[in-house]
């Protein structure tokens, strides 16, 4: 015994130890020195990350231009990306032989080095080096030619390019009318300069969804007397002029070291409102690299007061108030926005206002959904800008005009159509919807007949329904702050209209014909075509069966208690696909991170491991959550279980990682899970700071024993915003071992519906 209690405290002293000696490690590396752009870059099966080069929230982001990760070609270099996920508009490409026809070929590469801000690669074959930062709407090359003298290609597609005395300017068109300007120059002048058109250039050197028309293509090429030159540039989508202005005012220089320098304090700025300390250092980078990911999107594309709006395709004045775009609200309301809410209210504010412009400039007057520079690419199901702004405005951010808001989404909820990846007046489906409280769904093989629903995303039946329900819900909510009580008492009574789909004889979710009958036979797993997308999206009917975040206590009832709802809960984890993994994943290629048939790589699964903890069973809750961070997001090239659109799956990680998660946006309160670091303190930007203090701290001790919150025993498994934001410490004594009556009465559950 005495032998085993030794061996016990010599096993416990080497983990202090080692804990100890990687604090100290660590205690010269800044926030920003964790973060990894590589993680994810190889995809499970979709899209991957990409290691984007930017300042926050900035206009001008850049990614290597490649097929994908493990390609050794790179298609030139990045001049700015238009959207989140497209591929950038304009190319450069430095060359040795600018007389070769094939000017636009790939460059083996090699030595690639990316961080937030600064990006830097050698061309081997070539033997060229290139060094690169940005600042907000302008940035600068370095290359170096070790084979002879410089020559630079810049290409545009769909545009014009004109050769000035040293260097160039002109423009790209995206989406058929937006137009992206460029203004470059260089530090030596050219001696030789070309401009080459061509109408078939190498397939895939600009390959871009925001690229479109006839795909004409001009290139500028300029030839010095130098073997090493720089050149900075300033882009703009309101004129060349304006180009111009936007490089002069961030960058009188052609020095790469003084504008990484700035770029590194930003983040470090950004990045620093969370502070984290414990002994795992994998942790830390997947933490902070997952805030990096959070700040890719919206961008601002205010230029000196002015900004291009693509709702209207006019310039406006930003009347002193930023303006941003690109968002994929669908991803992005449940964490993303809720995240900026506590560290960046008044940008979160400043983005809500810009919905409300662009619902006010669109000749619908409807709020967007997937808003991008050129306009609303209206992409997935349901209206959750409303979402963000009713999750803004119940937590206390009153900096926008909530009146013009509220307008805009009553005019959208009312009067857009409900079916997916549309933006048009109601339809025949709406008008049903409105009468019978579901969306219609059609039966196996029968034949679509309503003009508007596209042939590959389909009706959506049991995901348009359970959206609106939610969407409703916000909407509801905001009459109810705003003193509109018959508009409150409209939204809300529609708001559980998925009482109508719940089949209680299997508990799930459950598509019905026009005729009001559920569709039989059915199979929760694989019924619905693609991506389960007849009645579903992405997902099957076993994840839409926990999408009411808005009542989940009236979801607990449903299933008849919360015996059976957590045992609903744990045979989610627990189901097999059922098939073979070719055969699931061709037809369910987002319903990744699989764990059971939950997926951890979608973004409608987000809010269910937090369930347990409304049904009692807040252990549980903690077991899942750590169980999936540990599994499926790592400090690795795949280390990003499913499509990371815009910040959505990596917003996840930061609250989880901090210990809690804001299950229900709408509702000003978070539900506790499991922290991940000894202490995480994040600066409340008030002066205040809130931090969650882990006792007993050890990366294996996953459980709850024991809370307090502000010295105050907290046997509650939430805790309201107002708590976070009047700062304070959640004190959280961990354990190897499940409390299991920590937050398990009654009383201790996150509050749910109105």
């Amino acid at each position: 015994m005495r032998a085993i209690v030794l061996s016990a405290f010599l096993f416990i002293t080497a983990l202090y130890c080692s804990c100890t000696s990687q604090e100290q490690k660590s205690t010269s590396k800044e926030p920003v020195d964790y973060v990894n752009p590589n993680i994810g870059n190889i995809s499970h099966l979709l899209v991957p990350t990409f290691p984007t080069v930017q300042l926050p929230n900035s206009m001008l982001r850049v990614y290597p231009k490649r097929e994908s990760y493990t390609s050794d070609l790179l298609a030139g270099l990045p001049v700015i990306v238009t959207a989140h996920r497209g591929l950038s508009a304009f190319r450069i490409d430095p060359v040795n032989n600018p007389d070769s026809k094939q000017l636009l070929n790939g460059h083996s590469y090699i030595n690639e080095s990316a961080l937030p801000y600064r990006y830097s690669v050698d061309l081997d074959e070539e033997e060229i080096h290139v060094d690169f930062a940005p600042s907000h709407r302008s940035a600068v090359y370095k290359m170096t030619f070790d084979k002879g003298n410089a020559n630079i290609v810049i290409s545009t597609g769909n545009g014009s390019l004109t050769v000035t005395e040293n260097g160039v300017t002109g423009y790209q068109t995206i989406h058929d009318s937006t137009k992206v300007y460029l203004f470059l120059e260089t530090d030596h002048k050219p001696v030789k300069t070309e401009i080459r058109e061509t109408s078939n250039p190498q397939r895939g050197w600009m390959e871009s969804s925001a690229l479109t028309g006839g795909r004409e293509f001009c290139s500028a090429v300029l030839s010095f007397d130098v073997p090493e030159v720089s050149l900075r540039y300033g882009v703009s989508y309101i004129s060349m002029e304006q180009a111009e202005k936007n490089l002069r005012k961030e960058i009188d220089h052609y020095n790469i070291e003084t504008l990484a320098k700035a770029g590194r304090e930003a983040w470090n700025r950004t990045l620093g409102k969370i502070k984290v300390n414990g002994c795992d250092e994998n942790a830390k980078t997947v933490f902070y690299t997952a805030l990096y990911r959070t700040y890719e999107r919206m961008v601002c594309i205010s230029e000196d007061g002015y900004y291009y709006s693509g709702a209207d395709n006019q310039v406006h004045s930003d009347e002193g108030i930023p303006f941003y775009t690109d968002d994929w609200i669908w991803d992005t309301y449940r964490a993303v926005h809720p995240l900026r809410v506590i560290l960046d209210p008044e940008i979160e504010q400043q983005m809500l206002r810009s919905y409300v412009l662009y619902a006010q400039q669109s000749a619908d007057g409807w709020l967007p959904t997937f808003p991008e520079v050129h306009g609303d690419n209206h992409a997935m199901n349901g209206n959750h800008a409303i979402a963000a702004i009713c999750d803004a405005y119940c937590k206390g951010l009153r900096n926008f005009d909530v009146q013009a808001a509220f307008q805009a989404a009553k005019k959208t909820l009312t009067e857009r159509s409900l079916i997916p990846w549309t933006r048009m007046p109601n339809t025949e489906l709406d008008a049903f919807y409105r009468e019978k409280g579901f969306f219609p769904a059609l039966m196996p093989g029968e034949k679509e007949t309503v003009a508007g629903v596209n042939s590959f995303e389909k009706r959506q039946a049991v995901a348009v329904t359970l959206a609106a329900c939610y969407d409703n819900w916000c909407l509801a909510k905001l009459a109810k702050e705003l003193n509109k009580p018959d508009d409150f008492a409209y939204f809300n009574r529609v708001s559980f209209n998925y009482r109508n789909i719940y089949n209680p004889e299997t508990g799930f979710f459950h598509p019905k014909n026009k005729q009001g009958v559920f569709i039989e036979p059915f199979d929760y797993v694989y019924s619905g075509g693609m991506g389960n997308r007849d009645y579903y999206d992405e997902n099957n009917g076993w994840i839409y069966r926990w999408d009411v975040p808005h009542n989940i206590a009236d979801l607990i009832k449903l299933m008849n208690g919360s015996d059976n709802f957590v045992a609903n809960l744990d045979k989610m984890f627990r189901e097999p696909l059922g098939k073979g993994k070719p055969e699931f994943y061709y037809q369910n290629a987002d319903h990744t991170g699989n764990v059971g048939i939950y997926s951890m790589g979608n973004e409608p699964c987000l809010h269910i491991p937090y369930l347990y903890a409304y049904a009692g069973q807040a252990w549980k809750t903690q077991k899942r959550v750590r169980s999936l961070l540990n599994e499926w997001f790592r400090n690795d090239l795949m280390g990003v279980p499913g499509d990371e659109d815009g910040g959505g799956l990596s917003a996840f990680v930061v609250f989880s990682s901090l210990g809690f998660y804001p299950v229900t946006p709408g509702l000003p309160m978070y539900v506790i899970g499991s922290p991940v670091f000894e202490k995480a303190s994040i600066d409340l930007g008030n002066g205040k700071t809130f931090t969650v203090q882990c006792l007993n701290y050890s990366p294996e001790n996953h459980f709850i024993q024991s809370a307090k919150l502000n010295g105050k025993e907290w046997n509650q498994a939430w805790f309201s915003h107002e708590n976070l934001m009047q700062g304070g410490t959640l004190e959280l004594t961990m354990g190897k071992s499940p409390n299991k009556r920590w937050a398990s009465d009654v009383n201790a559950a996150p509050p749910s519906g109105n």
